[in-house]
């Protein structure tokens, strides 16, 4: 493994690269075996490295559940927001394995946490929300799974519930437009989320 290491370290911070290798172990390894590959590279000082973690715990979570609770109770504590950005997209790949409706249970209890990346890894993982099986044929589910968050406490988690929804405003702006017309824009979290998720609406 350690010239996968010192591959992933060479190659800088190449996403594609990364996500690679971290397939190629999944495919290459049994579960049991890349949690505890996963575990070693996320103990690494590099930041590549850890995200190399991050990738491979998302492709096993659907089989191990100490894959899942590792990223939502460890990762998201990880400063580094590259690791984040790969802790949604983790998220998304647990999702899209199991399923998305499948799914919703889980998507409740992290939008529900107290830790704002474990929120955000929902928000911007799931994003263009209704392109993913599920919430294609239910925008409004999605929907109503972000407006929960419109006011938000973390400005980091409004801005990706924000986008989320002016990206699904895209096809269903008229599902969009109603919902935001009912919200307080007093409020200075909601008027945030607003001015983003409104984007294309004011174009209109």
């Amino acid at each position: 493994m350690q010239e996968i290491v010192d591959k992933i370290i060479a190659a800088g911070d190449k996403f594609k690269i990364i996500q690679q290798e971290a397939k190629s172990i999944y495919k290459s390894s049994s579960a049991e075996e890349c949690f505890n590959y996963a575990i070693d590279f996320y103990k690494s000082e590099h930041c590549q490295v850890q995200e190399l973690s991050v990738f491979i715990l998302g492709y096993i979570a659907p089989k191990l559940p100490e894959a899942l609770s590792f990223l939502k109770e460890t990762v998201s504590f990880n400063s580094d927001w590259k690791v984040q950005e790969i802790l949604a997209m983790a998220f998304d790949s647990y999702c899209k394995e199991i399923g998305y409706e499948r799914a919703i249970p889980i998507i409740t209890e992290w939008l529900n946490s107290d830790i704002a990346n474990v929120r955000r890894a929902v928000t911007e993982g799931l994003r263009i929300w209704t392109s993913r099986a599920y919430f294609k044929e239910n925008p409004n589910m999605a929907v109503t799974f972000l407006v929960a968050l419109k006011n938000d406490e973390s400005e980091y988690v409004r801005k990706s519930v924000g986008n989320a929804l002016r990206d699904i405003s895209k096809k269903h702006i008229d599902s969009i437009k109603k919902e935001v017309e009912t919200w307080d824009l007093s409020d200075k979290k909601v008027k945030q989320v607003y001015i983003l998720a409104s984007k294309f609406i004011n174009k209109k």
